[in-house]
């Protein structure tokens, strides 16, 4: 069962992020602030559920949360700050998006930069553990798989609306055959360490 809240007496948001393994597209995060009165059965870690658990709770928490936000940093952001700093960049963005200001942010995993001069709580497994956490899981997963699906569209080789960009056998056989795409992150090890194929600049 989810907790509500950490802090009881706060206007609490939760932040999670989605896609921070991928070899390719942005890391995406989400900030949810939920009502006191927020129930939903089905909500938990979005990786706990399944595609279409997500789909479904995706509407209900943009409808019913008090606020909620989405942003991303893209992959060249990644390249350049690294996968840790992009991941709270993006979640800074979403929290910037509010619009209700919170006065507590609860964070999934181990690792946040100050926000303003909001307190903030890493909470590792946060995201199975509390309600707007778990609801920013769902948030960031879902826009960002819509994400990866429209890109599949353009890059069909990569199979994205399967593995999303994920370090699949199929996504690292269509780097083989076509190489990086620029929405590939290069600083990744995009193909299998044991082959050496080398990319031209």
């Amino acid at each position: 069962m989810l907790e509500k809240k950490y802090k009881s007496d706060a206007i609490e948001a939760g932040c999670d992020e989605a896609g921070r393994g991928c070899l390719a597209g942005p890391v995406v995060a989400a900030a949810v602030i939920l009502p006191e009165n927020f129930s939903n059965e089905l909500l938990n870690d979005s990786k706990q559920l399944t595609e279409k658990q997500r789909e479904k709770l995706r509407p209900v928490i943009e409808k019913e949360a008090v606020a909620w936000a989405v942003a991303f940093a893209d992959n060249h952001e990644i390249d350049h700050i690294n996968i840790l700093n992009a991941s709270i960049l993006a979640m800074h963005r979403a929290l910037d998006q509010l619009s209700v200001r919170p006065e507590h942010i609860i964070v999934d995993g181990n690792r946040f930069k100050k926000y303003g001069k909001i307190p903030h709580l890493c909470i590792v497994k946060g995201d199975g553990k509390y309600m707007s956490i778990a609801a920013a899981s769902v948030l960031a997963k879902t826009h960002r798989d819509e994400y990866m699906k429209q890109l599949h569209e353009q890059f069909p080789v990569y199979n994205w609306k399967k593995n999303k960009g994920y370090p699949t056998k199929e996504h690292r056989q269509g780097i083989e055959i076509a190489g990086p795409t620029d929405f590939h992150r290069l600083s990744f090890t995009l193909l299998n360490p044991q082959l050496s194929l080398q990319f031209d600049d």
